[in-house]
């Protein structure tokens, strides 16, 4: 994490409203993607994986006792993914579009699992995002409730995460070279 000023606590409570304004506007429209994560990988790459964290980590308490509540379970998905983040973007030859694919696989991915057993295990299926809408699909369909949850969560995980990386991508450039320095 690097040195924390006014600068960057400001930019990590602009990150938390991010994700709490984005995930709030998916959950009532009922799309299947999140959203939930801008902020916290906008901050993990500006910041580092510990802001990342800090930034995933209120944000799921704040949306848990504030909207809603699977929020709270989630809460590791989000730590997991701000950590992941920081540790790629630090790592990251540069912000190139051509990457991006790969680089939202690789945050996605160890979140996927992670939720993936979240769902099963603590909610049997079914949350509050519009994913699990194709999850009842596939279950009804005859498709077993663990691969339903774990396809539809690859699925929508890494669209989300495609989305939040490109979103991300033209942000820091208009954010320009003030915000993004080296750690």
């Amino acid at each position: 994490m690097r040195k924390v000023n006014t600068r960057s606590i400001v930019l990590m409570a602009i990150c938390i409203v991010l994700n709490i304004v984005c995930s709030n506007f998916i959950l009532m429209l009922r799309i299947p993607v999140y959203l939930d994560a801008i902020g916290t990988i906008l901050a993990a790459s500006l910041l580092g994986p510990v802001s990342g964290m800090i930034v995933g980590g209120t944000t799921g308490v704040l949306m848990g006792v504030t909207t809603d509540i699977f929020s709270l379970f989630f809460m590791p998905v989000q730590l997991i993914t701000g950590a992941i983040a920081g540790v790629l973007y630090n790592r990251m030859q540069g912000n190139q579009l051509k990457n991006s694919w790969w680089f939202a696989l690789a945050i996605s991915l160890p979140g996927t699992i992670l939720s993936t057993i979240i769902t099963v295990i603590l909610f049997n299926g079914i949350t509050s995002s519009g994913s699990s809408i194709i999850v009842q699909l596939l279950y009804g369909a005859g498709m077993s409730q663990s691969l339903a949850v774990f396809l539809v969560q690859v699925a929508t995980d890494y669209l989300d995460k495609l989305l939040t990386v490109i979103f991300l991508l033209f942000a820091t450039r208009l954010l320009g070279k003030k915000w993004v320095t080296s750690r």
